[in-house]
């Protein structure tokens, strides 16, 4: 998508404090952390929201997920805790139109969230 920035990050075109990649998941640090460990993890494939994932893309959410784990054992953080976030639609809090889901750790974090 010519205007999506978490596409641009992925082509390389805008940078990031990248954590972890592979061929199919980017993750970075949000730009704007809400705790001390605040992550985005990303499908290289653009995909706006959840409401626009189809059964093939199954297997790359699932990615998403593997990746949080990966991402909170190198964080230091998978044994004391950790959260992770997505929202779906600009009323649940989306405001880049690229499925990410969030990564939140570091301190105690409430419920329930917003």
């Amino acid at each position: 998508m010519d205007n999506c920035l978490f596409c641009k990050m992925v082509a390389g075109d805008i940078p990031a404090d990248v954590v972890y990649e592979n061929d199919d998941v980017l993750a970075f640090r949000d730009i704007n952390p809400q705790a001390p460990v605040h992550i985005l993890i990303i499908p290289k494939k653009h995909v706006a929201t959840l409401n626009d994932v189809v059964e093939e893309d199954a297997m790359l959410m699932g990615k998403l997920f593997l990746a949080a784990k990966e991402i909170a054992e190198a964080e230091g953080v998978a044994d004391e805790g950790y959260r992770t976030v997505v929202n779906c639609g600009a009323s649940a809090g989306q405001s880049v139109f690229h499925v990410h889901m969030h990564v939140l750790a570091g301190r105690p974090l409430q419920w329930p969230p917003g």
